[in-house]
């Protein structure tokens, strides 16, 4: 089978379960073959070899199954990374480089400590460690599953500014205090529709009571006694969820409260600076 007959085939298939089915299939081929998007548009005609039908079927079967191309490759792209992901953690969503970018814009200054909580796949804590190797980053996660994997994914980027601990939030991390503290904690309702296509993901990362709220209302409200006068927090919520977190935020002693679109156009992040004690 050519490699445009399989294409097509598979993004016909794929249109039950994907909203991007065709990219999807192209991803799949990519990955197989070990090429680029453009081999496939150069070379439409090519031939597939027995192997690479095996391994492609396989892919196709599991995905046709509901789980997410991530967890079928094993790695996922986030902010230029290659990130390995597992079912222990949440896969990487292109509306959490909106919390990346605002990050980055702070006028922190070098040598800078920042707090990621609930890091998963390490995957915001690695974006900054990344691209400011003169910050010092903390990464925690309650689940250790997830504390290897995000050591595993800095030991691979060798990146030797961040260090990964197992910790409920702020509960190991003693009177540290931090310029930055930004998070993607759980915010979803339980009873949310939503969840339906999130069914491989770990509903620890995901869920949160009152109302989506629990899990933020705790970080708020903990996080002025882990933050230098003048430091920050971001945090990635729903998208109905602006209101009521900036609401947190100015109840809980920060200035310069605000929120920040996705690339949906939903408002996906707000934060604020903590000036000093209530």
């Amino acid at each position: 089978m050519q490699l445009q007959q399989w294409q097509q085939q598979t993004a016909a298939a794929l249109a039950a379960v994907s909203d991007n089915p065709l990219h999807e299939a192209r991803l799949m081929l990519c990955r197989v073959l070990s090429c680029s998007s453009s081999y496939l548009f150069t070379y439409p005609e090519r031939v597939l070899q027995q192997p690479e039908l095996i391994a492609l079927t396989a892919m196709l079967h599991r995905r046709l199954q509901g789980e997410p191309l991530a967890y079928i490759f094993g790695s996922w792209h986030f902010f230029g990374l290659e990130l390995a992901v597992a079912p222990c953690t949440l896969i990487p969503r292109p509306d959490t480089e909106i919390l990346v970018e605002q990050a980055l814009s702070l006028p922190l200054a070098a040598g800078s400590q920042v707090l990621d909580l609930g890091t998963g796949t390490g995957a915001i804590a690695l974006a900054l460690a990344a691209n400011r190797p003169d910050w010092q980053l903390t990464a925690v996660d309650l689940q250790p599953e997830a504390v290897a994997l995000a050591q595993l994914n800095a030991t691979k980027l060798q990146l030797s500014n961040l260090q990964i601990r197992q910790s409920s939030w702020f509960s190991a991390l003693a009177a540290q205090q931090f310029s930055l503290i930004v998070s993607n904690p759980p915010y979803i309702e339980p009873e949310d529709p939503h969840l339906q296509a999130l069914a491989y993901e770990p509903l620890s990362a995901l869920v949160a009571a009152d109302n989506g709220l629990a899990d933020l209302q705790h970080i708020i409200t903990q996080a002025p006694a882990y933050l230098l006068p003048g430091g920050w927090l971001w945090l990635e919520h729903g998208y109905n969820q602006a209101d009521a977190v900036q609401a947190l935020l100015g109840a809980n002693g920060f200035s310069q409260v605000s929120s920040v679109k996705d690339y949906g156009n939903q408002w996906r992040i707000s934060g604020g600076q903590f000036i000093g004690s209530l």
